[in-house]
């Protein structure tokens, strides 16, 4: 878009109390068949104002239509069984319950499409739209099938693409891929995982984007950050290779992170949303502190490809929390947009 330091959100917005447990990650439903369609459509709009009344201008569905931010979308394919079970270590960070994987994996339908032609229908502005990368869908399952983390990535990524390939004809104008994995299996992300990504966006005429982030602001997350030390320097293992790869943006996270901002610098001619609210707490922002990582960013990313964003997802904190966030976000973004304006 032709408006400087466009602003945008990394993902997950709080879902209203009809639909599901208020300041809860990934919660259930507490509606079903028609009743829960609905209530995802009214929830698309309650979020769509709360964007727009913050300021937001790349606006999304902030995950009001998938209960998680994976295994939404697995949900809806073939070859994976929810039923049967097995205890897997998550980005050898903690372990949880995971389906199956049992057969070959396919999409026989679109899974997000309606939700983004719906959320196309109410809004002339820019819409981004979130989907798991490869390489976490892959993190997200036990495979009994493929027995091979790289072949289950490439079957994910042209599922993927297919289905980004229908997004984008719904009206949807940036992609974004989430991939927290890429900070933490360095060694696959550089053999094949940044190749699998650029499979799930081939052909794409719309923005790509990809999402890597320490995560949401949960114990398992903020435990895991405090073995990292004083410096946060895991995006120097990637970055190099995206910095070359066919992927247009890259979201990261800034605010109240130990993450060194030169290392930015590494991604010279991408876009970069530079996540300026931290969602790992309720305190909101004050605007100037979010120009103030702003204007370190500016050092290392031109003006023109600066897009200020949230960190993560906001889908834990409570709602008035969250709008205030935004609302800090485009604040801090229009103090700065002044400035390079004068």
């Amino acid at each position: 878009m032709n408006k400087l330091l466009p602003t945008a959100t990394a993902g997950s917005l709080p879902k209203p109390s009809w639909l599901a447990q208020p300041e809860t990650l990934w919660s259930p439903w507490k509606l079903q068949g028609e009743e829960l369609v609905e209530g995802k459509q009214d929830a698309l709009r309650v979020v769509l104002t709360d964007q727009q009344q913050a300021g937001i201008d790349i606006v999304s569905d902030g995950e009001q239509t998938r209960q998680h931010f994976v295994t939404t979308f697995i949900e809806h394919l073939d070859g994976v069984d929810f039923q049967k079970r097995e205890t897997v270590r998550i980005r050898d960070r903690y372990d949880a319950s995971v389906p199956t994987v049992v057969g070959a994996v396919s999409r026989q339908k679109p899974v997000f499409v309606e939700d983004a032609r719906f959320l196309r229908g109410l809004t002339d502005q820019p819409i981004k739209w979130a989907l798991p990368g490869p390489m976490t869908m892959i993190d997200t399952l036990y495979d009994a099938h493929y027995k091979s983390r790289e072949k289950l990535a490439w079957e994910f990524a042209r599922i993927l693409n297919d289905e980004a390939r229908e997004l984008e004809a719904a009206g949807v104008d940036i992609v974004q891929f989430d991939e927290p994995a890429f900070n933490v299996f360095f060694d696959e992300v550089n053999d094949w995982g940044i190749a699998a990504l650029e499979r799930a966006a081939e052909g794409l005429r719309c923005e790509t984007a990809v999402h890597i982030c320490y995560g949401y602001g949960i114990k398992a997350n903020t435990d895991w950050k405090k073995t990292l030390g004083a410096e946060w320097r895991q995006y120097e293992e990637v970055f190099p290779k995206l910095q070359k790869s066919s992927i247009g943006m890259v979201s990261l996270e800034c605010q109240h992170s130990r993450v060194p901002m030169d290392l930015i610098e590494l991604l010279r001619g991408k876009k970069v949303m530079v996540g300026a609210i931290d969602v790992a707490t309720e305190v909101i922002e004050t605007p100037e502190e979010v120009a103030d990582i702003l204007r370190q960013a500016l050092r290392f990313v031109d003006a023109d490809k600066l897009y200020p964003c949230t960190n993560c997802g906001m889908a834990p904190l409570p709602r008035r929390v969250a709008q205030g966030k935004l609302s800090a976000l485009s604040a801090g973004a229009e103090i700065v947009r002044r400035e390079l304006s004068a």
